[in-house]
């Protein structure tokens, strides 16, 4: 399959630790309930699996925040839990509430029945992949995503969000046996599922370890990193053009362990607000470009604060790379954790031209 050539190319460079000569932006969850067009196909669709099934309301709500903001990537919108959808757990989202399985895993005989589901069943993700592509027709590089093989287990025990994990954790205390045969089977299916999404014409994918940070240290690197690094181990390092995919690891909480995950075959980390950038890049040293971090709530405030905080970012993380005949520290920037459904959308906008104008400052 042929497509347009990339006229953007900022973010994919930085991933790959090349010179740009700013720092590019994309928003985690940027197609969401903050804007008002979302909303509006949101209601057309009549739910949020509506939306999420339906290849050209997917391709139309990816594209939205692009058609407001300068941003330089999109990213396929889905849900982290079309894999475990896809092997029989029946995930619903009621209207105002998250989202919640059917028929949660919690014993032996469930756990036994699980299985890489036939990726058929996701078809309607690949189709929005390619339909995606077409439709940015070079403008910016499509991410594709999965939840953690560890996030994923999270909702497929508890059954949907939790507060506390008890059951997930005392699974993983009480019978390590069953999460480790979960983990593995989520692991091949991630990697099945991000595989696919790359032959459909995603250009980079994201692992996204919503719940990493709630384990106890020691359980993180048996339970959650082990099982990221297998999905890794399996990815494609190629797309459908032939080009690079780049790969990005972003564990919420996981800051603790950054040292651990420099070691990841990766090509990105992405972190929450809690980490500093400077110290982040000392920790990982120059294998690994770095995204994230600023806090989504700075979005609240006025648009000389969003400026503010979005220098002291980007200032933290350091001076760019700026030699383009090597590869060198870069950064990408995003928010720390996904945009609330709640963000003014013309904050949004004071946000994305002020790390745009300000990184282009830094490099002069």
């Amino acid at each position: 399959m042929s497509y347009a050539p990339l006229q953007n190319d900022t973010f994919l460079r930085a991933c790959l630790r090349q010179a740009t000569d700013y720092t590019p932006l994309w928003l985690m969850r940027q197609a969401g309930r903050y804007l008002p067009e979302y909303c509006a196909t949101r209601a057309k669709a009549g739910s949020f699996m509506g939306l999420a099934t339906n290849v050209d309301y997917a391709t139309e709500v990816t594209l939205q925040p692009l058609a407001r903001y300068p941003l330089d990537a999109a990213i396929l919108f889905s849900d982290i839990l079309t894999v475990p959808d896809a092997m029989g757990l029946g995930l619903s989202f009621a209207q105002g509430e998250g989202p919640r399985f059917a028929t949660p895993v919690r014993d032996e005989a469930a756990v036994a029945r699980l299985a890489v589901p036939d990726l058929d069943r996701l078809r309607y993700v690949f189709d929005a992949v390619t339909s995606i592509r077409k439709a940015l027709n070079g403008r910016v590089p499509l991410i594709g995503f999965s939840g953690s093989p560890w996030t994923l287990a999270c909702y497929m025990v508890e059954g949907a969000g939790s507060d506390d994990y008890r059951l997930v954790k005392s699974m993983l205390y009480g019978r390590p046996d069953l999460m480790h045969r979960i983990l593995q089977v989520n692991a091949d299916a991630v990697a099945a599922y991000l595989n696919a999404q790359i032959d459909a014409g995603a250009q980079a994918v994201m692992v996204f370890d919503s719940w990493g940070g709630v384990l106890a240290d020691g359980a993180f690197q048996e339970f959650s990193l082990a099982y990221t690094t297998k999905v890794l181990a399996q990815l494609k390092r190629t797309g459908a053009d032939g080009q690079v995919v780049p790969r990005i690891v972003f564990t919420k909480g996981g800051g603790l362990w950054l040292e651990q995950m420099g070691l990841l075959d990766c090509e990105v980390l992405g972190l929450d607000w809690t980490m500093n950038l400077g110290k982040a890049r000392a920790l990982v040293g120059t294998t690994k470009a770095l995204q994230g971090n600023i806090d989504p709530n700075v979005l609240f405030a006025p648009p000389a604060a969003i400026e503010a905080e979005v220098k002291k970012v980007l200032e933290s993380f350091g001076r760019p790379h700026t030699d383009r005949s090597s590869s060198g520290p870069t950064h990408i920037f995003n928010l720390g954790h996904g945009i609330s459904q709640y963000t003014p959308p013309d904050h949004v906008a004071a946000l994305v031209e002020a790390v745009h104008t300000h990184s282009r400052r830094m490099r002069v």
